[in-house]
């Protein structure tokens, strides 16, 4: 026979409510997205492999190696102006910056896999472990979204940049359809920050 303790010094049992098994079935459709997040991690290992494709080029043409060297020069050429001719520090930043590029998408994959999974799908129980994210251990859809939008600028920046490294390979109104939707990007992100500020003081 079932009882609950309620003696002092000891906790009372406590009786899982018996979920219905409709309730049951839709909570358990959460799993549809695990495929999801296994597509993203495939498309991590290509951009590793992009990484070093583009990482082993740009060290192959600067020790001379004609076949890295063309790849990175159409690597770095825009359509529309002149094609470099020969690796120099211009050349080598743009290379970088897309590196740099890969980099910081890369980083944007590992937070909505980690990020989502544990907040969509189901706990991952790090708690304690040496190399769990510090971000995540408050992670949740309102911090997601603002990590995100801060991945975003990052990214967003890096191509900025290369256009205004090419400025003269760009018309005017390129140069600042970027600048804007850059700016929107800084908006946004600044205004999920601020209305999840304002949502955190009202549930208190």
């Amino acid at each position: 026979m079932e009882t609950n303790d309620n003696r002092p010094g000891s906790e009372p049992e406590v009786y899982p409510r018996k979920i219905q098994p409709l309730a049951y079935f839709i909570f358990t459709t959460r799993w549809l997205q695990l495929p999801l997040y296994l597509g993203l991690i495939l498309a991590q290992c290509v951009y590793v492999y992009h990484f070093w494709v583009e990482l082993l080029d740009l060290i192959g043409a600067v020790m001379g190696n004609q076949a890295a060297l063309q790849h990175i020069l159409e690597a770095v050429a825009i359509e529309g102006a002149a094609r470099p001719t020969k690796i120099n520090e211009t050349t080598i930043m743009l290379v970088v910056l897309g590196l740099i590029d890969v980099v910081m998408i890369s980083n944007l994959l590992i937070m909505v896999i980690i990020g989502g999974y544990e907040t969509f799908v189901s706990r991952m129980n790090l708690e304690g472990h040496p190399d769990q994210p510090e971000w995540l251990s408050h992670v949740n859809a309102s911090v997601l979204k603002v990590k995100l939008a801060t991945a975003i600028i990052g990214i967003s920046s890096i191509h900025l940049l290369k256009t205004f490294i090419n400025a003269h390979a760009y018309d005017e109104k390129t140069i600042m359809a970027q600048t804007g939707i850059h700016f929107v990007f800084l908006i946004s992100a600044i205004a999920i920050g601020l209305s999840d500020r304002i949502m955190a003081k009202d549930s208190h």
